[in-house]
């Protein structure tokens, strides 16, 4: 059976680089991506690309063959999509015929395509239907949204939205989670934010950011919001650096309990690497994301820079075909080969 994800979120919110830093993490695990570009506007794609949606229809022939702005442009391309879907069917039935198929689906960044548009969900349903894929939506959000009380209620919002409209298994994910501590202090610790507990406490910042008649009436609206999600009780959020290995095992473990991988699938050649890199998150469950996002980031780096470099200079040393006696002892086999190449390393 095939598996795969849905990636959506608003622009700029890195679907494209985490398609890419995808398709590189399964490779080095054995699993067989395969990654599918569903935006007729991306002409830019860092990854290799098994099925392209601008090989049928590009944004730019739509504005000009349709007199269009980009967001009807794209809203017209994808309806066109799911009304003769047929050729793009036998495509993605093409990639599918390896029963340890994965699928990574970059779609476009306009909202409205997966809160009000059903084009989209169609597709994916049709698809679930017809290849018997199980799929699972992955919507990233740029972490930057956080730092705005305002702003924070109303990807809620459309998080909560996207969800009921796609009606497929849902993680949502801060993305660029590396980048936070740089955007300036939050009122409250980052797990209040993934977790979406008690929005209340975020009245007095949302009536800060607006102090003037129309600000009032707004800071209402916002708080009316906030009762909504809380009441449908259905938001959270993961959080993901794509550079950062554990980060992405941390997700990908998430997303293959959502769509059913981890009890129906295994790779070929990948399967114990992929293995030991779950355990290794396992270890991770009950780690402080604000205490590796926010208050010791620069120590967690450093750390893993270092566990990078040693893991670097053991696969040298692989390379190099030194010898290593049965104890494992690496340090001596390191200064014995750097004295050859009259390297220096700082450990």
């Amino acid at each position: 059976m095939p598996f795969g994800q849905v990636v959506i979120g608003p622009p700029g919110s890195g679907k494209s680089t985490y398609c890419n830093g995808c398709s590189q993490f399964f490779n080095a695990i054995g699993r067989h991506v395969q990654v599918v570009n569903m935006d007729p506007a991306n002409d830019r794609l860092p990854y290799a690309c098994s099925v392209d949606i601008r090989d049928y229809i590009t944004l730019e022939e739509i504005m000009s063959e349709q007199n269009l702005g980009p967001n009807g442009g794209l809203m017209y391309a994808i309806e066109s999509l799911n009304e003769s879907i047929d050729l793009f069917l036998l495509q993605i039935k093409s990639l599918v015929q390896d029963e340890n198929a994965y699928l990574v689906f970059d779609c476009p960044g306009q909202v409205e395509l997966f809160t009000h548009n059903s084009a989209l969900f169609k597709i994916f349903k049709r698809l679930e239907k017809e290849l018997d894929i199980r799929l699972c939506v992955v919507n990233l959000i740029d972490s930057i949204y956080i730092t705005s009380a305002s702003q924070y209620i109303s990807i809620l919002l459309l998080a909560l939205r996207s969800m009921l409209m796609m009606d497929l298994p849902h993680i949502n994910v801060f993305s660029k989670i590396d980048m936070l501590k740089g955007y300036g202090e939050l009122p409250f610790r980052l797990d209040y934010y993934t977790e979406v507990q008690e929005l209340e406490y975020l009245q007095p910042h949302v009536e800060k950011e607006g102090s003037s008649v129309l600000g009032k009436r707004y800071s209402k609206l916002t708080e009316t919001i906030s009762e909504m999600v809380s009441d449908f009780s259905l938001v959270s959020f993961e959080v993901l650096a794509v550079d950062d290995k554990q980060s992405m095992i941390n997700l990908q473990s998430v997303v293959d309990k959502a769509n059913g991988y981890i009890f129906g699938a295994s790779e070929i050649g990948g399967d114990t690497v992929w293995a030991e890199a779950s355990r290794q998150g396992a270890a991770m469950v009950n780690y402080d994301i604000q205490d590796r996002w926010i208050d010791n980031k620069e120590m967690y780096d450093k750390q893993e820079r270092e566990a990078r470099d040693q893991q670097i200079k053991e696969q040298q040393l692989l390379d190099k075909e030194v010898d290593v006696d049965e104890e494992g002892e690496w340090e001596s086999a390191l200064k014995d080969w750097e004295e050859k190449q009259g390297t220096n390393y700082v450990r």
